[in-house]
């Protein structure tokens, strides 16, 4: 979708995109620190596409399990209970990418 959204001519998409993508880059914090402040923010906007994208990112900017869950509590202390379905949804989506685990349809 990206190739087809920026091969129009809107300038104002391909700044942001591009602002986007300068954003995640190393500087004085590294890539992995960047994508676990994305993973925050996305749970605290309750963002389930941007919590999946972010875990997908954090996942292979190396970040651990362990560190996940540091990260989702951090997003849900900032959040609050509303972050929880959320919370779920991004456990299952990592434990689908670790290839194991049950999903939420299996949990109830």
């Amino acid at each position: 979708m990206n190739e087809r959204i920026l091969a129009q001519d809107n300038q104002v998409v391909r700044r942001f995109f591009a602002l986007d993508t300068q954003t995640y880059k190393e500087g004085a914090l590294d890539l992995k620190t960047k994508e676990m402040l994305g993973l925050v923010a996305s749970m605290v906007l309750r963002c389930d596409d941007c919590i999946s994208y972010h875990v997908a990112q954090c996942r292979e900017a190396g970040v651990n399990r362990d560190e996940f869950f540091e990260v989702f509590s951090v997003g849900l202390v900032v959040g609050g209970s509303i972050v929880i379905p959320h919370l779920r949804r991004a456990v299952d989506f990592l434990d689908q990418l670790e290839g194991g685990g049950e999903t939420a349809a299996t949990q109830d």
